[in-house]
């Protein structure tokens, strides 16, 4: 037996005991989630700086100050989320109990990224816990640093049979791949992702999948210019631009196309100096591969600002492109990286049908004062999230679904939403052993003649039972 598959059937023998079932002993097990992320500041900050490059000041901000947010959202409402939801009755429940009851799916699997390998793998963890599963925890080997973190710490934290982290490249992920789960949660790219939905139809497994795209960003005539590419600037630039909701082009009207340059400009030197390769706040590409990825992307395009590279270093500087075709490279797939291509249209027309002719992206962004114009692209275009006159920042409001749509994934998190993914919401109507009067129209034999004795018996039935039974006689005479 396989390490995998002994850490899968560990975790569901635990999980068949009981006792994530139980709400004191979730908040238990979150609660010590939230000491872990206290306690061990200094070590994830440090593997994310041999990971990323993150500064120190980073990994609050990007990584753990969220996931405190929504650990602490969950201990709160816990008892609310999991309690039973009563909903509307029909006439024929009337005198029923009828509600929805969160139930546990089982065991899940969470497959975390590495560009914020904290967010995007405790995250899902958090509402896997909340929602009394087992999980196994596979964090992302491509931040090799964070992901020893994850292996040698949180057991000193979480139930180690519930919550077991499995570390490992392509072949131990494909060996967890073949285990039964009860929900997969991958975030990542899309060829993985699908590699993950066929694994998974073989036990039809549900899975969530936190994926990307190219999420565009159109800058209207009417807005404030600075500060929307400041805002730009910000949202593209952080993390080397290796987030999945980060900008990934413009579009703007060619009369802008310099100022929205000289703007962007002005801001990298404000945020990372005149030489950001000095600058702690701004990181490096995770490794070589995507190095050149990255720089094989700049072919066909021209560079504006920026554009200095040190492979040996994984570096490449803050870069906007000018000029950009739709059909150069740069824009054939989602980037990833410090590169920010510009595209000109000539109005919000032609910019909506440019983003409905390719996938449905991870997010959308509008800078205008126009309310009428963030309605309507709104209304008329579809993507995971949407933002106006920022970047980035929906992914920190919980009360938000965090998801795709399309290729740009499935499934969402966040809050209550995360609860509520990682839980069956299980139906249920309680009915007594009593008023079989009321049923003798549901059984056999179903004639005309049986239904307009019923309907004399108005002792045994409300105004509403007899009018639906009246309604019955007469289609059934008309046909």
């Amino acid at each position: 037996m396989s390490r995998e598959q002994k850490a899968v059937d560990r975790a569901r023998k635990a999980f068949l005991t009981g006792r994530s079932k139980s709400l004191e002993y979730r908040i238990t097990q979150l609660k010590n989630l939230l000491r872990f992320v206290r306690e061990r500041q200094n070590e994830i900050a440090e593997g994310l700086k041999k990971d990323l490059g993150r500064s120190e000041g980073g990994t609050p901000l990007y990584e753990t100050l969220g996931l405190e947010s929504e650990i602490n959202l969950a201990v709160k409402y816990l008892k609310e989320w999991a309690a039973p939801r009563p909903v509307s009755k029909s006439m024929m429940t009337i005198s029923d109990q009828v509600y929805i009851q969160p139930e546990p799916l089982g065991v899940v699997l969470v497959i975390g990224a590495w560009n914020y390998p904290w967010a995007v793998t405790i995250g899902p963890l958090i509402g896997a816990i909340a929602a009394g599963n087992a999980a196994v925890i596979k964090p992302s080997e491509v931040s090799s640093h964070t992901s020893k973190v994850m292996e040698d710490l949180l057991p000193l934290y979480l139930d180690k049979e519930l919550y077991p982290v499995v570390t490992g490249g392509v072949t131990e992920t494909q060996e967890l791949l073949k285990q039964r789960f009860d929900h997969i949660f991958y975030t990542g790219n899309g060829t993985v992702a699908k590699i993950i939905m066929e694994a998974a139809a073989k036990h039809l497994t549900p899975t969530t999948l936190e994926l990307g795209g190219k999420s565009p960003c159109y800058i209207d005539n009417n807005c404030d210019l600075a500060i929307a590419c400041r805002r730009i600037a910000w949202g593209k630039y952080s993390n080397c631009g290796q987030t999945c909701i980060a900008p990934d082009y413009i579009l703007c009207d060619p009369s802008m196309q310099d100022r929205v340059i000289e703007e962007i400009k002005k801001n990298i030197k404000d945020f990372y100096t005149e030489d950001p390769k000095k600058c702690m706040d701004y990181g490096r590409i995770i490794n070589q591969r995507h190095f050149k990825r990255l720089m094989a992307l700049l072919e066909g395009s021209t560079i504006a600002v920026g554009g200095e590279n040190d492979e040996s270093e994984c570096y490449i500087g803050p870069t906007v492109l000018r000029d950009v075709k739709p059909d150069a490279k740069v824009m054939q797939e989602e980037i990833f990286g410090p590169l920010l291509p510009i595209l000109t249209v000539s109005s919000a027309d032609e910019a909506i049908k440019f983003i409905n002719q390719r996938e449905k992206p991870l997010a959308l962004y509008i800078f205008t004062s126009d309310n009428k114009l963030i309605k309507r692209m709104i209304a008329e275009t579809s993507s995971g999230g949407v933002v106006a006159n920022d970047c980035l920042m929906h992914f920190s409001v919980s009360s938000l679904p965090f998801g795709g749509v399309g290729n740009s994934g499935m499934g969402h998190y966040h809050g209550k939403y995360g609860f509520d993914n990682l839980s069956h919401l299980r139906g249920c109507l309680i009915k007594q052993l009593k008023m079989e009067g009321v049923n003798k129209m549901r059984y056999p034999p179903h004639t005309a003649d049986k239904f307009l004795k019923l309907l004399n018996h108005t002792s045994e039935f409300s105004f509403f039972i007899r009018d639906f039974i009246h309604l019955f006689c007469v289609k059934y005479r008309s046909l």
